[in-house]
């Protein structure tokens, strides 16, 4: 559904959301290291990150990435999601047709909306803080 890519940026945000939320700031190799992502590409991601402020970058010594408080309320899954995968998962057709539309629709169209909708309200309704509380608090987990 989601590129890797957009996978692995989930997961990097919602372990330092849970990581800040303890008053930690993550290093890069700690963040690679548990999302199961190549540092180098969880480089590149975490750059996008910050770049569009979902992410924080701290230089220096004591360093890392973290994500401030007030952010972890206002951000929502759908930001990561439109930063890293654009709205591709909310338009096109389920079987790549390039004419399907309400009136000319594919087998799977009708469904295939519904679904996709439920998906989109999903992440326009899910915050950092939804998900970092039930990490921090062992209600969830992100490892593989």
């Amino acid at each position: 559904m989601f590129s890797k890519a957009c996978e692995y940026a989930i997961r990097a945000v919602l372990f330092v959301a849970a990581q800040s939320q303890m008053g930690n700031r993550t290093s890069l190799k700690e963040i690679s290291k548990e999302i199961g992502s190549p540092e180098a590409f969880t480089a590149k991601i975490l750059q996008q990150l910050s770049k569009n402020n979902i992410l924080k970058g701290i230089k220096g010594p004591y360093g890392g990435f973290e994500v401030g408080e007030s952010e972890m309320n206002n951000i929502r899954l759908i930001d990561i999601v439109h930063i890293m995968d654009g709205d591709s998962l909310f338009k096109g057709c389920a079987l790549g047709l390039e004419n399907c539309n309400n009136e000319k629709p594919c087998p799977l169209h009708t469904e295939f909306m519904e679904i996709r909708n439920q998906i989109h309200q999903l992440l326009e309704n899910t915050t950092l803080r939804n998900l970092s509380d039930e990490i921090v608090n062992g209600l969830t987990f992100l490892k593989r």
